[in-house]
């Protein structure tokens, strides 16, 4: 297995895949939702820290997504149990399946 040598904010991988930023927050909250390893905190401060993925982790949200959205649901049901925030479920509720 390769060296992991950078890893990605959640900020840029939800402007990659397409997502809200709070949903790929909401799943990345709980680190048992992805490999272990997967997912990083970065210190950005003395006590500031952000999310950041791995491309495998990257790779493994999108495919957790992408069979999330097999139906209406499925995606409810899956967000039901990743996400615990209603204003998140709410606003990505109205997004349409891809």
């Amino acid at each position: 297995m390769a060296a992991t040598t950078y890893v990605c904010s959640i900020a840029h991988v939800a402007s990659l895949l397409g997502e809200d930023p709070g949903l790929l927050e909401a799943i990345v909250s709980n680190d048992d939702n992805l490999s272990y390893g997967n997912i990083v905190s970065v210190r950005i401060g003395r006590d500031d820290y952000i999310t950041a993925l791995t491309d495998e982790g990257i790779d493994e949200l999108r495919d957790m997504l992408a069979s999330a959205r097999v139906s209406v649901e499925a995606w409810h049901s899956f967000l039901e149990d990743f996400v615990a925030e209603p204003d998140i479920i709410a606003r990505v509720n109205n997004q349409p399946l891809r």
